[in-house]
């Protein structure tokens, strides 16, 4: 007959229930939660429904209240730092600092033997250079991968950027580059080519010498192969086909706009066309359409017809090609005050370029008549001459001569240079009669 469990066991031994040593709340003769123990041990866990965990060793009950024991064989201790302290209960790890490991004389191998090794020996020192002493510091060489030079690159529609380049040989003027481009890479060719040193101090550099102008962010990859600029030429001739299908696309959505160009990027990642329109345009279909089209990333940009003349290019008034397609490199402001100081005609077809508007050149000598009309006197101001009270009605720049009106209304036209010996005489006999 098998022996009866002990009272409140569960499914533990009664062995191990003799090893727990007396406790508040275990059974304690005396203390009032003995009893409730008791009573509860012989409910569900005296019937075999409970679950009773195994009793821990010495050395575990030990280390729990702090003091220090042995741990028995197959039990590990798990320890935990915190900010470099052990929490509390826990056995600390020792911590063995680790001795620093003699260095290796240099030329000697793994097994003590000395095995002659040329570039582990030292080189001579090299002599201190001139410029060096104790309060300068000699400066370093240039870093790798460092860029050399400073690169103006051309695309199409006079559309130019600056790049750094690191290789060599240096690049030269009217070389086919290839660059880093907007999620891709594009090709154009050289137009102004300078050292970076040269740059270094551009626009100022502090008391350190550092450089005050950052270099361009965008790189040059490689100079361009033939097989890439035919490529390009490609690119060229399949862009006419684009604004053909584009102005078709804009007819049918019903938009008032005007294609004017179109250009591919050398790895057709990206298609920008350009368009001017009276009014603001919303392309958003139209560049939907033209995505599955061309299955590319579209870029429509409005601009003006002034841009559009100048990525256009053509003939102006003069039989030339237009300036600003030929060498004009910003397009400045041109209103029609430049027109009347400089006495033209107010008729616009006659001030008007090719695009409609103001033509530049009437910018070119502005800055002569300016300071040529300080030379002459105001027109309709009266002065005093040798011949009385008089009122400037015109002067001819060219001619360096002024026209007079006097109270009768006789007009003469004189030199610039007699007129001004007439008012000095003027003013000269007016002080001797005062």
């Amino acid at each position: 007959m098998a022996e009866p469990r002990a009272l409140g066991q569960g499914g533990g031994s009664a062995q191990a229930h003799r090893q727990r040593p007396p406790g508040p709340g275990r059974g304690r003769p005396g203390h009032p939660g003995a009893a409730g123990r008791g009573a509860r041990g012989s409910g569900r866990r005296g019937q075999g429904h409970g679950r009773r965990h195994p009793a821990p060793s010495a050395g575990t009950r030990e280390a729990r209240a702090g003091r220090p024991g042995r741990v028995a064989a197959g039990q590990v201790l798990r320890h935990r730092r915190l900010g470099g302290e052990v929490s509390e209960g826990r056995r600390p790890r020792p911590v063995r600092p680790r001795a620093p490991r003699p260095a290796r004389p240099a030329g000697e191998s793994g097994n003590g033997a000395a095995a002659p090794n040329p570039a582990s020996v030292p080189s001579p020192a090299a002599p201190p250079s001139p410029a060096a002493g104790p309060d300068r510091v000699a400066s370093p060489g240039p870093a790798a991968g460092a860029p050399s030079q400073v690169l103006e690159v051309r695309f199409k529609g006079l559309r130019s950027d600056f790049f750094a380049f690191s290789g060599v040989p240096p690049l030269t003027e009217r070389e086919y580059v290839v660059v880093e481009a907007d999620r891709g890479q594009d090709i154009g060719w050289v137009k102004r080519a300078a050292a970076a040193r040269d740059l270094a101090c551009e626009g100022g550099c502090d008391a350190t010498g550092e450089r005050a102008v950052p270099l361009p962010s965008r790189r040059v990859i490689r100079r361009a192969a033939p097989a890439d600029v035919l490529r390009l030429q490609q690119l060229r001739d399949q862009e006419l086909e684009v604004r053909r299908r584009t102005r078709e696309l804009a007819v049918k959505h019903r938009l008032r706009m005007k294609v004017s160009e179109a250009e591919w990027q050398w790895d057709r990642n990206k298609l920008t066309v350009y368009f001017t329109a009276e009014k603001r345009v919303d392309f958003r279909a139209l560049v939907r359409d033209m995505a599955r089209s061309f299955r590319t990333r579209i870029d429509l940009r409005q601009i003006g017809v002034r841009d559009e003349a100048r990525r256009l290019g053509g003939l102006g008034r003069c039989r030339r090609e237009l300036c600003c397609r030929s060498w004009l490199t910003s397009i400045e402001p041109v209103t029609l005050q430049l027109a009347k100081d400089q006495g033209l005609s107010l008729n616009p077809s006659q001030i008007s370029g090719a695009c409609g508007r103001l033509m530049n050149c009437l910018r070119y000598e502005h800055a002569v008549y300016t300071q040529a009309k300080k030379r002459f006197p105001p027109v309709g101001r009266t002065i005093r001459t040798a011949n009385g009270r008089e009122n400037v009605k015109s002067w001819d720049l060219f001619e360096e001569t002024v026209s007079l009106e006097a109270g009768d209304g006789e007009v003469r036209t004189i030199p610039l240079a007699q007129l001004k010996d007439e008012r000095r005489a003027a003013r000269r006999a007016e002080l001797d009669r005062g």
